[in-house]
Parts: structure tokens; sequence; C-alpha cells
């Protein structure tokens, strides 16, 4: 079972903690000895995203912002 951690310490080893749970362990957080939330690592893709990083692999078509007939009458509520 995860180690349950008072509230006042989390506050006070905040830093500490959040190194353990960057290594993967799992903390609960606990006031007056009560379960109330636990501390995880986040899974999946944590860098930060490069701006341009897609620059010259996507190209939009000349036609990209001209709506259908048929979508811009359903958005003004008519039908055809």
């Amino acid at each position: 079972m995860a180690p349950s951690i008072n509230s006042y310490e989390a506050k006070t080893h905040r830093s500490q903690l959040l190194d353990r749970v960057e290594r993967g362990e799992e903390i609960i957080l606990a006031r007056a000895g009560r379960p109330v939330a636990r501390l995880v690592p986040i899974e999946g893709r944590t860098e930060l995203r490069v701006a341009g990083a897609w620059r010259g692999r996507v190209h939009m078509m000349p036609d990209f912002d001209e709506l259908p007939g048929e979508v811009g009458a359903a958005f003004r509520g008519e039908r055809k």
C-alpha cells in the first residue's frame, strides 16, 4: 500500500514528495488520519511541444476556408 502523509507534512515537504512521485512512487495525502487524495505520476508524454515541428509536413488545400452550402445552411438553421 502507498505511504500516507498528513496534509501539514505534505505542505512542509512538497518538493521532496514531488521528487518521489516523479520516480514512480504513489503517495496518499491524509487529513486527520483520513485519506483524501492520491499523488501519482503522470503517465505519457511530459516534454514540451515544439512550435513549428510539423512545418512543411501539413498542407492546406486551396478551398480550406470555403464552407460547403449545405453545411452553412445547417449552421443558419435552414433546411435543404
